[in-house]
C-alpha cells in the first residue's frame, strides 16, 4: 500500500508560500460530488397515508456502480493532510504553536456547525409545533444527522494533527504504517469476533492513515516516485480492493464501507492519491482558467458551510415536493423509474443552486475573525473534547429539538474553552503566560500582598500595599 519514498538529495521538504491551487480546485469538486450524490439518494413519495421519505439509492443496482466513482472521502482526506501539513509548518515558521493551529481549525469548524444546528433545531421545534406527524419530524432530524460523521472526524484528525506531524518528522514511515497496521487490526477483530461496535475504532485509525498520506503528498516524495511506479501503485491497491470484494471481506458498496470506516478505503485513498498525483500538471493548468479560480475560491472560503447545510437544503426541497404532490400540483415518480431519471439533472442543478445560495448566505460563521486565542493545551484539549462530544450526541441520539439544545450549548462551552482566560482585573491568568511556573509564584505572592491590608510592606512584594482610608 505504501506508494512513497525519500526524496533523493533534499534535506528539509519544500516549504511553498501560498496555496497550491490544483490542490483547491479537486478539494472543491469533492464537496460538490458529495452534494450530488446526496441529492441522487434523496427519495420522495406521497402515499394514501401521506408524504414517504425513503433512500432512493438503497437496494438499487445503480448505486453500487455509482460508490465506485462517488466515494471521495478517502482524497478529500488526504488533502487534508496536504493542505494542513503546510498550514502548520507556515504557522510554525511565524512563530505559531501547536495550540495556536488547533484552536484556529476547532474555531473554523465548530461556529457553522453550531449556526447551522441551532438553526435546524429551531425548524424542528416549528414542524412539530405546525403539528407535522413525529415520525416525519424524527426522519427529517435523522437525515440531518447522518452526514454529521464527517464533522466529528475532521475535528479529530485536524486536533491531532500537529502530533502527527511531529511524528512524521521523526518517522515518516514508521508512523504511516504504525496507523495502517491499527486499522487492519481493527478490522481483523471486527470480522472475526462479529462485534460492530470494534470497527467504530477505524473512524479514527482509517482517516489518520489517509490524513498522514496527504503529509507524503505534501513533501513531494509521491510526485518524485516515476509515473510507472505511481499508476502500478494505484493499479494494485484496486485489484487487492476488487479481490476483496470477490472474497466477501468487504462490500463492494463503497458506502457501506464508510459506515463505520474500514481498510477498504485505504485501498481507495491509495489509488485515488496515485491518480491526484499522476494528473496534478494537468489539473493545476485547469485551476487557473477564471471560471476554475472562481469555483474554487467559493467553495474553499464556505467548504464546511457548503457540506453543514447541504443536508438541510435537500431535506426542505423534499418536504416542498411532497407538500405539492398532496395538493395535486406536483406529480412524484418512483425513484429509480424512467421518469425519475429524467428528473434528476434538474433536481440535482437545483440542490447544486439553493446550497450555493444558502452557503453564500451564512458564511459569515467560517469566515469569522477569531478572537485571542488560549495558550494553554489543557483548554485546548477541553475544547475538542466538548465540541467531539456535542457531534456524538447528534450521532446517536439524532438531531431532535432536545440534542440541538444540548449540542449547541457544548459548541458553546468548546468555543469558550479557547479563548483567552482573564482575571477580574482584564490581566491574563496564569496558564496563559508562557512561563507558567513564575506566573503561577507571581500571582500568589500578589494575593498575599494584597490580602495585607496592615502591612506597607510584605515579604515577596516589590512595592508597598495601600493603606485603607476608609472610616471604621
Amino acid at each position: 500500500m505504501a506508494i512513497v519514498h525519500t526524496v533523493p538529495h533534499r534535506t528539509t521538504p519544500p516549504r511553498p508560500t501560498s496555496r497550491d491551487a490544483g490542490i483547491d480546485l479537486v478539494r472543491a469538486v469533492c464537496v460538490s460530488v458529495v452534494v450530488m450524490l446526496h441529492a441522487l439518494m434523496v427519495g420522495v413519495t406521497v402515499d394514501r397515508t401521506g408524504p414517504v421519505f425513503e433512500n432512493a439509492a438503497e437496494n438499487a443496482t445503480w448505486f453500487v456502480p455509482l460508490t465506485w466513482v462517488a466515494q471521495v472521502m478517502p482524497v478529500f482526506f488526504v488533502i487534508g493532510g496536504f493542505a494542513g501539513l503546510h498550514a502548520y509548518r507556515r504557522l510554525r515558521e511565524g512563530g505559531g504553536t501547536a495550540v495556536d493551529f488547533v484552536t484556529r481549525r476547532l474555531h473554523r469548524l465548530v461556529l457553522p456547525a453550531m449556526l447551522s444546528i441551532a438553526t435546524v433545531g429551531v425548524l424542528l421545534a416549528i414542524l412539530t409545533i405546525s403539528g407535522v406527524p413525529a415520525d416525519l419530524v424524527q426522519i427529517a432530524g435523522f437525515r440531518y444527522s447522518q452526514p454529521l460523521w464527517f464533522l466529528g472526524v475532521f475535528l479529530l484528525c485536524q486536533s491531532l494533527l500537529p502530533t502527527l506531524v511531529a511524528a512524521h518528522e521523526r518517522a515518516p514511515f514508521l508512523t504511516i504504517l504504525g496507523i495502517v497496521a491499527l486499522a487492519v487490526v481493527v478490522d481483523g477483530i471486527r470480522g472475526v469476533s462479529g462485534i460492530e461496535a470494534v470497527g467504530l475504532l477505524n473512524l479514527a485509525f482509517v482517516w489518520l492513515a489517509l490524513q498522514q498520506l496527504g503529509f507524503f503528498l505534501a513533501e513531494g516524495r509521491i510526485d518524485a516516485l516515476r509515473r510507472r511506479t505511481r499508476g502500478l501503485a494505484g493499479l494494485t491497491a484496486v485489484a487487492i480492493l476488487a479481490s476483496t470484494f470477490a472474497a466477501g471481506i468487504f462490500s463492494p458498496d463503497l458506502l457501506v464501507n464508510l459506515n463505520p470506516a474500514t481498510t477498504a478505503l485505504l485501498l481507495v485513498g491509495v489509488a485515488q492519491t496515485a491518480v491526484l498525483s499522476l494528473l496534478r500538471r494537468p489539473i493545476t493548468n485547469l485551476s487557473r482558467h477564471p471560471w476554475a479560480t472562481a469555483f474554487t475560491a467559493f467553495v474553499t472560503a464556505r467548504t464546511m458551510t457548503i457540506y453543514l447545510w447541504h443536508m438541510p437544503v435537500l431535506l426542505t426541497m423534499a418536504g416542498v415536493c411532497a407538500l405539492l404532490a398532496m395538493n395535486d400540483v406536483l406529480a412524484l415518480p418512483e425513484p429509480s423509474g424512467v421518469a425519475w431519471w429524467l428528473t434528476r439533472p434538474l433536481w440535482v442543478v437545483v440542490a447544486l443552486g439553493l446550497t450555493a445560495g444558502t452557503a453564500w448566505a451564512f458564511a459569515g460563521g467560517e469566515r469569522r475573525r477569531m478572537p485571542e486565542s488560549t495558550r494553554s493545551a489543557y483548554r485546548a484539549l477541553q475544547a475538542v473534547l466538548l465540541g467531539l462530544v456535542a457531534v456524538v450526541v447528534l450521532l446517536v441520539a439524532g438531531t431532535s429539538v432536545l440534542t440541538a439544545a444540548i449540542a449547541v450549548s457544548t459548541f458553546l462551552l468548546s468555543l469558550r474553552c479557547i479563548r483567552v482566560p482573564r482575571r477580574v482585573d482584564g490581566s491574563l491568568g496564569p496558564e496563559e503566560i508562557p512561563d507558567h511556573r513564575a506566573a503561577r509564584s507571581q500571582w500568589a505572592t500578589e494575593r498575599r500582598c494584597s490580602s495585607s491590608r496592615y502591612s506597607r510592606v510584605v515579604s515577596g512584594c516589590s512595592s508597598p500595599v495601600p493603606q485603607s482610608t476608609t472610616t471604621p
